[in-house]
């Protein structure tokens, strides 16, 4: 069995977040996915979450293509994560090229291309301005 993983806030969910989670899943038979906690969020990008991390593991177990879904605690724990749930391939969308390219010994890196004009950003700056 080919476990992959994969790792995000997935904060206002969209169809970039559905993408990804599509296109992953077609590279193995599991798809894990570790969802940021609220406190990894704010450490990594200075704001909390629109949606609470309760509610964001919700909606990721929610999608068809997800088997297992786990709340992400450190960055720098995503080693021990994938020896965790054996998995083969970790896939990050490539706005994050390279930056994992240190757990190749671990793991399969693949770097998917993002769904383009999509952000979380961009639909939070949509939603402020309606």
């Amino acid at each position: 069995m080919k476990n992959i993983i994969t790792f995000g806030t997935f904060d206002v969910f969209h169809v970039g977040h559905l993408n990804i989670l599509r296109r992953a899943k077609t590279l193995g038979d599991r798809l894990i996915v570790g969802v940021s906690s609220d406190s990894l969020n704010y450490r990594k990008k200075y704001r909390y979450p629109i949606y609470a991390e309760q509610d964001r593991l919700d909606i990721i177990k929610g999608i068809r293509y997800v088997d297992e879904v786990f709340l992400e605690e450190s960055l720098e724990l995503k080693a021990d994560y994938i020896k965790k749930y054996s998995a083969s391939v970790l896939v990050m969308g490539d706005d994050w090229k390279g930056k994992f390219d240190d757990l190749s010994p671990l793991v399969e890196v693949v770097y998917l291309e993002r769904t383009p004009s999509v952000s979380t950003t961009s639909v939070i700056e949509v939603i402020k301005t309606v």
